[in-house]
């Protein structure tokens, strides 16, 4: 791990901003406008305009295109995934994001300490089995688990998608412990405050 304030404990310069590719330069300024900063996970890939173009863009597919699951449910993917395994970068990052997504500030922490503890909908709760699954033993995910997301609603293809944002997710978490990669400090103080009084989907919990 990385003391505070670095990117990740490898030593790989980055490229200036200046040698970035010009859509890269974009990105980075539209991140900090939104964030006020640039995600160290973008930072570190940023030794290789090829590298980070190639990570940013599976990224964006998987986690802004056009889905069956919502944006809040892949990001609550994401933190299920790094909570089994233990991967504090994403569990920083991506907890933030459940904050800002639902409204709600105890989510995030809720699903990374224990997700089955979370008010969240039957159809959230089957996903995230699927997802810790896949994660846990992967080797013992079947047909079985696939029925059970077609009995909570999902389609084949909202399938695919959970098992893609969960196979992602297993990457990069590998990856940022690897090369001791250190989380914003600024993620710990992002939607904090509450929005609102519902829950993950909207509505009480069943």
């Amino acid at each position: 791990m990385s003391i505070r304030g670095e990117v990740m404990a490898l030593d790989i310069p980055p490229l200036g901003r200046g040698e970035l590719d010009e859509d890269l330069r974009e990105h980075f300024a539209l991140c900090e406008e939104k964030l006020g900063f640039v995600p160290n996970v973008l930072a570190a890939h940023s030794f290789s305009s090829e590298k980070l173009r190639v990570f940013r863009g599976l990224y964006d597919e998987l986690m802004l295109a056009d889905s069956g699951l919502s944006k809040l449910e892949r990001e609550m993917i994401a933190v299920v995934v790094s909570s089994a395994n233990r991967c504090l970068y994403c569990l920083v990052a991506h907890g933030a994001a459940v904050r800002k997504l639902s409204g709600d500030p105890l989510l995030g922490e809720a699903l990374a300490m224990n997700y089955r503890e979370a008010e969240i909908a039957p159809r959230q709760r089957a996903m995230l089995d699927f997802a810790w699954k896949a994660t846990a033993r992967p080797q013992e995910t079947g047909a079985e688990d696939r029925a059970r997301l077609r009995e909570a609603g999902f389609s084949e293809r909202d399938i695919w998608d959970i098992a893609n944002v969960t196979g992602f997710f297993n990457f990069s978490n590998r990856v940022a412990m690897a090369a001791g990669m250190t989380p914003n400090p600024q993620y710990h103080d992002l939607a904090r405050e509450p929005a609102g009084h519902g829950t993950a989907n909207g509505r009480k919990p069943a």
